[in-house]
């Protein structure tokens, strides 16, 4: 088993999750082909977490599988934007990290 960590990625966690768990599991040639014709910024970086992961693990795309892709809170920056009468309104950039871990394929498909 191998993994590639990402950190300190600015993408929200929440939407990240949601492609996330959508790859995970699968074999990772198939995920991989399936992220990169998703539109979303999150599928972008997970994409090459991924391939990460599988030169780790020094196996072909074709014979790993996705064993887990967590991806969990990191640091909140937090900036203010300038409003009406002197006030100022929060905007938060949340930053995730990014784990996938990959393993050689069970079976011969």
């Amino acid at each position: 088993m191998s993994r590639a960590l990402l950190k300190f990625v600015r993408l929200s966690p929440t939407k990240a999750r949601l492609i996330a768990t959508e790859v995970s599991g699968m074999n990772a040639e198939k995920a991989l082909a399936s992220l990169q014709f998703m539109p979303n910024k999150a599928a972008r970086v997970i994409y090459k977490v991924i391939a990460s992961a599988v030169a780790n693990s020094g196996l072909d795309a074709a014979q790993a599988t996705v064993l887990s892709c967590r991806v969990d809170n990191g640091p909140i920056l937090r900036r203010f934007s300038p409003r009406a009468r002197g006030r100022a309104t929060p905007i938060r950039k949340p930053t995730s990290h990014i784990l996938v871990e990959v393993e050689k394929e069970e079976g011969g498909r």
